[in-house]
């Protein structure tokens, strides 16, 4: 006994947890007597050291009898806390992946590394928490689970304030709720604990943290809403008639048509749907030059008025696709499209028009599964499923999913989808589109109100060009 240390039990702490020390050094702590026997154990007491030995053991204010320790709470408590530093590690991760691997610009990139960086934070506090839960041996673990937890509250803050806008159900929204709540426990229960104590500089922390969820939250404001907004988004349109020529073997004149879509912003753009038509425009001549009596009904149709034009009527002579749904456009590229159309030589056309239209989406907004969305699905077929229609008057229909290229509002509503329906008739060729949470079910309508504000969200325009070319020029140059 000689050779057997003089070991020291201090009185329990708050958590009913005692120091053990040996000659002024701190050799370790134990929860309960089989706690305080393993540290003996390490200094080489023997196992069935007497702990009323008061030779061997001196006990500080209170006796052996003295374990105020309560296992099944504390173990709950260190339980919770890490769960939830780990959940929010992997939402937090989950969130910033795609962000930082596929987004469209610096900033998004940067906000998903940002979150990335978070939750790998979250783990190293999840790791942290064991400890500060436990025995404390690392002086900053208290502080490590502190910045993990104002983190989940800061980030929690801007999922649920993002969700507010439009109270959507999302499969993550009962993960970043029960992770709010989380939060604030776990922040009661470290302030309450004192956990700043052990903090170097206090002051200097808080502001760190403070600077910190602010640059966050300006980030992601930058990526969601100004940056995509201040970047010049145009997509310019050209159509041109050709020299014709005259068929040396058939009634006909081939009249070249040049169509061109440019993207001359600054940012890359989807053409969500497009279509050409070409019209020949017959005319009868008012000898009366009471052509502009008929003004109203011209207004009416978006046409003219003229003064020896008299029930001017179009024909549908050519109409299609430019390319088709989900085609894009890097900023200065451009794509144009050849086409030649045939009149026959004794037409009593006077005019020859040609439109083009398209609608374009920027694509630093959104990103589309082009694979879905380049699919076609007749209305009118059984076998397209849900796609089948009745009352779609013999419609294409193309659905792609469309995310967000801000991963937070992808995670805060529900998914979005693009839809471009194709009508035609022997004598019109049209379209319709929309990008809104409505998956297509003939039997459901889609919100309207929605679909206005996701065209606003997307950065969705339509643009448009005509031209008109007078037959009688044309023959005269064959």
């Amino acid at each position: 006994m000689e050779k057997t240390p003089r070991v020291i039990v201090e009185p329990p702490d708050s958590r009913g947890l005692r120091a053990v020390s040996v000659g002024g050094t701190a050799v370790g702590s134990a929860w309960s007597p089989s706690g305080l026997r393993k540290v003996l154990r390490q200094l080489g007491c023997p196992e069935d050291i007497d702990l009323e030995d008061r030779r061997v053991i001196v006990w500080r204010e209170a006796g052996s009898e003295i374990w105020p320790d309560r296992k099944w709470r504390r173990r709950t408590a260190t339980a919770l806390m890490m769960a939830g530093l780990v959940l929010s590690m992997v939402l937090l991760t989950v969130v910033g992946t795609p962000d930082a691997m596929g987004a469209l610009t610096f900033a998004q990139r940067i906000t998903g590394f940002l979150f990335i960086l978070s939750g790998a934070v979250q783990g190293l506090a999840a790791l942290a928490a064991l400890d500060y839960e436990g025995k404390r041996q690392f002086r900053y673990s208290g502080a490590v689970v502190l910045v993990g937890a104002l983190i989940a509250l800061i980030t929690e803050s801007i999922f649920l304030f993002t969700w507010l806008e439009e109270r959507e159900p999302t499969l993550y929204f009962p993960a970043y709720l029960l992770l709010f709540a989380w939060s604030l426990w776990a922040l009661w229960r470290l302030l309450k604990g004192r956990v700043w104590r052990a903090i170097p500089h206090p002051k200097k922390f808080a502001t760190g943290v403070a600077l910190s969820g602010l640059l966050a939250s300006t980030n992601f404001a930058y990526s969601a809403v100004y940056q995509p907004t201040s970047a010049p988004f145009y997509v310019t349109l050209t159509a041109k008639f050709g020299t014709p020529h005259t068929d040396p073997t058939r009634p006909f004149i081939h009249v070249p048509l040049t169509f061109r879509v440019e993207n001359t912003g600054k940012v890359p753009a989807y053409l969500l749907v497009d279509k050409y038509l070409v019209y020949g425009r017959s005319a009868g001549y008012s000898k009366d030059d009471e052509g502009l009596r008929g003004w109203k009904k011209a207004l009416e149709k978006g046409g003219d008025a003229e003064l020896h034009v008299d029930r001017p009527d179009s024909k549908t002579i050519s109409a299609g696709q430019f390319t088709g749904p989900g085609y894009w456009l890097h900023p200065g590229e451009g794509h144009i499209k050849e086409k030649v159309i045939q009149i026959p030589r004794s037409v009593e056309y006077d005019l020859l028009e040609a439109t083009l239209a398209v609608v374009a989406m920027r694509m630093d907004r959104g990103k589309i599964d082009l694979l879905q969305l380049q699919q076609a699905h007749p209305s009118w077929k059984r076998k397209e499923g849900r796609f089948y229609c009745a009352r779609c008057r013999n419609a294409i229909i193309h659905e792609g999913k469309v995310r967000h290229n801000n991963n937070i509002i992808n995670v805060t509503r529900k998914p979005r989808y693009v839809h471009v329906f194709w009508y035609g008739t022997r004598e019109e060729f049209d379209y319709s589109y929309a990008i809104s949470s409505y998956k297509f079910n003939p039997r459901k309508k889609p919100d309207l109100r929605e679909i206005a504000r996701e065209e606003d969200r997307y950065g969705v325009e339509s643009r448009s060009t005509w031209t008109r070319v007078s037959v009688a020029a044309l023959m005269a140059s064959l």
